[in-house]
């Protein structure tokens, strides 16, 4: 039988070293996982360390596991790898996220080293390459050794475990087709397959000398989402003169699935919304190290908030999270990384990541689209760009005929480009109200797409705001408060989940996480879109405007706990609840019972010294306090590091415009236009543009469509966001800009 031997312990870790001759010393003592990302990876600067380092490991043949061929199995080391075994190169594999296996048993002596060459460096073939996420570098999954008799279940071809199970539900009945891959087979060598209830017992068994096998289970419990995630368990076995000497197992699950364009996803023939969170794997001060808790408390809190679904992106996530997946019963969007930037050399990497994927995940139930790209036409399509996913469309649609494809589009990308036809199911994504616009474009532009393409599934794989522990009782988009993050939320909840077409919805993102290039919100190196902070401590209020709509466990939520002093007389305080009725008190005293069918309940509360506020659903209650000052907290301002000026020092003279007006705004004054045409030459100009061309930015097409956009955002917004696209402003360029500003008068309509 196989043995598996973890091998996590006690690696020496060289950084910086790309070939074994050029180490020097015994290295730092480390143990996987591990990232040398894990600290400046998220501290801002976009300056981490990329490159490639050494992890080596001596072993003696005594200390293997027992085999007639022994394998190194590496579960993550991104982005490429090659392997060394006492010196002699084995193996090189390109993908971060992926399993895969190297057979020694040739090279093993009685003392061995092993050494691994990890790189993360930039380069033009192996995805991602652009992206708002850190890559962070290492070998941050578990290594395990692995040995097997010469006669055993395939571990060679993509990093698959050689058992595949297609069950297919049938009325009452599922068929089971069970196909498995097998190294050296001998004649007279028997397969054996077991197929076991939850509860281990053995429900049928097979014995034949073919490498496959059917089922049918009878009346058979379904895998049934969140309300009953119900687990099979197969088993085969390699047996020869009576003894097994190997086996594999997995378990699976029996459902039906079908996304319509009118009534999104369905599962054994009930309608089942779709409505969840996307997730990025990492953590604060961890990076992508993570073990296995870390996966449990993630799994735990994607529960609490009441999602359905979960888009894991954007790349290969560590099977035990998949597993709790099938075991929650969460439905799941898996894909590659094949993101943001298309490489013209990258397209063997796109297609050897999805087989890898595919082969890997086949046998999970929780998953049920596999996702070909993400705002991939960032520059827009090309005719390599659409072969390639034409490539990757089929591929999919051979390797699994249980599954659909989806994509992940950019939200400039026209709805009528030729991409967006590729897939099975489209998603968007889509950021009104954050990246410029306002939330209420939000709806009317999936209403607008459902109509003209009526027949196309359509979903939202992306939407949110950040924030931070800043805080206002007059929130505005970009002010990177609570509070904001908290109205959006509340009015992306209400346009999307009253629209029963959209197939899937994944708010972006469940947790704050790693991004090094950014400079936003006063906590550089992070993107805090999450609903929970990156070190999974704080549940942001727009958390539990989520868990009010989608969880069936009664609670109430005090919002704004974190924003005590306040200036105003009269201040607005909001409730969550999935409770039909709120009642409030201040300071014992009750000021009155609110009911709302959209589980958001406000109050006007009196502000006067400080005050103990309690909200109530009948036993349930949750607290907090306000305090009256005389001015604003400095400590809830956003105070951004390394800005060249914040908004708070601009000056903003009544009835005038200023660098923290919006550009819609200033536009509808015709003086505001000719400012604004000026502006728009200085960039044009300092992105070297010529007539004619095409202008990009960070791989933004400058189009019509991201200029309407645009308009949403202040001007000091811009130019902050714009300094990612090399074109920056000094502190006196700025203030110039603010005194033209404030000498155009805004129209009577703005005028408070």
């Amino acid at each position: 039988m196989r043995n598996i031997v973890n091998f996590n312990k006690a690696w020496n870790f060289h950084k910086g070293v790309a070939e074994i001759a050029a180490k020097q010393g015994a290295g730092e003592l480390v143990d996987l996982p591990h990232s040398w990302n894990a600290t400046d990876g998220q501290d801002g600067g976009n300056d981490y360390f990329r490159g490639s380092c050494l992890y080596e490991k001596k072993v003696a043949k005594a200390d293997l596991p027992v085999g007639d061929k022994v394998y190194l199995e590496i579960n993550g080391a991104n982005s490429s790898a090659d392997v060394f075994v006492n010196g002699k190169k084995l193996a090189h594999h390109d993908g971060g996220y992926s399993t895969w296996r190297v057979d020694f048993t040739d090279e093993i002596k009685d003392e061995n080293e092993i050494a691994i060459v990890v790189d993360n460096a930039p380069n033009e073939t192996v995805y991602p390459q652009m992206a708002d996420f850190t890559f962070y570098g290492g070998l941050y999954r578990n290594v395990n050794l692995i040995g097997v008799p010469a006669t055993h279940f395939d571990l060679d071809y993509y990093g698959g475990k050689g058992l595949k199970i297609t069950p297919v539900v049938e009325g009452k009945n599922a068929n089971v087709a069970v196909e498995v891959f097998v190294t050296d087979l001998k004649e007279g060598d028997e397969l054996v397959y077991t197929v076991y209830d939850k509860d281990e017992k053995e429900l049928m068994q097979v014995k034949t000398t073919e490498t496959s096998a059917n089922f049918t289970i009878e009346n058979a419990r379904l895998w049934n989402g969140r309300k009953d995630p119900y687990l099979y368990c197969c088993e085969v076995e390699i047996v020869r003169g009576g003894e097994a000497i190997d086996a594999v197992c997995s378990r699976f699950g029996c459902r039906s699935f079908a996304i319509d364009a009118e009534r999104g996803f369905i599962l054994n023939g009930e309608e089942y919304p779709l409505r969840g969170v996307s997730r990025h794997q990492d953590r604060l001060g961890i990076g992508n190290a993570l073990l296995p808790e870390h996966h449990e408390e993630d799994i735990d809190l994607i529960m609490e908030v009441g999602a359905t679904t979960i888009r894991l992106a954007h790349y290969q996530h560590d099977q035990y999270f998949y597993d709790l997946c099938d075991e929650k019963g969460l439905v799941i969007w898996a894909e590659i990384p094949y993101i943001s930037k298309h490489l013209e050399g990258g397209r063997e990497n796109t297609i050897t990541q999805m087989k890898e994927l595919i082969t890997q995940n086949y046998n999970h139930p929780s998953i049920v689209v596999w996702g070909l790209s993400n705002e991939i036409t960032m520059s827009g399509s090309t005719p390599d760009l659409l072969e390639n996913h034409h490539i990757l469309n089929d591929l999919v649609h051979e390797m699994d005929k249980t599954r659909l494809t989806t994509i992940a589009c950019v939200s400039m990308c026209s709805m009528d480009d030729p991409y967006v036809q590729i897939p099975d199911v489209v998603s968007y994504n889509h950021y009104f109200g954050w990246y410029g616009g306002d939330t209420s474009m939000n709806g009317p532009w999936f209403d607008k797409f459902h109509a003209k393409y009526p027949n196309i599934p359509i979903g939202v794989s992306e939407y949110g705001c950040e924030a931070l522990n800043w805080h206002t009782s007059e929130p505005k988009q970009g002010d990177y408060t609570e509070e904001y993050q908290a109205y959006y939320h509340e009015e992306l909840i209400k346009q999307l989940f009253t629209r029963k077409y959209i197939w899937a919805t994944h708010v972006w993102n469940m947790f704050d996480f790693g991004a090094d290039a950014r400079a936003e919100g006063g906590e550089n190196g992070q993107n805090h879109k999450g609903l929970v902070t990156m070190d999974r401590k704080y549940k942001k209020d727009a958390f539990y405007a989520y868990k009010a709509w989608l969880s069936d466990e009664p609670f109430v939520h005090l919002c704004g706990k974190r924003y005590i002093d306040r200036v105003e007389d009269v201040t607005k305080v909001t409730v969550y609840s999935n409770q039909p009725e709120v009642e409030l008190f201040v300071n014992g005293e009750s000021i009155g019972k609110k009911t709302s069918a959209e589980h958001f309940f406000y109050f006007d509360v009196k502000n006067v010294g400080e005050s103990e506020i309690v909200a109530k659903a009948g036993e349930l209650s949750d607290s907090g306090k306000i305090r009256k000052v005389d001015k604003m907290n400095e400590d809830y301002i956003l105070k951004e590091k390394g800005a060249v000026l914040n908004w708070f020092d601009v000056k903003t003279p009544e009835g005038r415009f200023s660098l923290n007006d919006k550009l819609s705004d200033i536009m509808s004054s015709w003086r505001g236009k000719l400012w604004f045409v000026k502006l728009g030459l200085k960039m044009k100009k300092a992105m070297g543009g010529k007539k004619g061309e095409k202008k990009e930015a960070m791989g933004f097409e400058l189009n019509e469509d991201m200029m309407k956009m645009m308009g949403g955002f202040t001007v000091l917004r811009l130019t902050s966001l714009i300094s990612m696209m090399n074109i920056s402003f000094t502190k006196e360029e700025l203030l110039k800009m603010n005194k033209q500003l404030n000498r155009i008068r805004k129209p009577k309509k703005l005028r408070k």
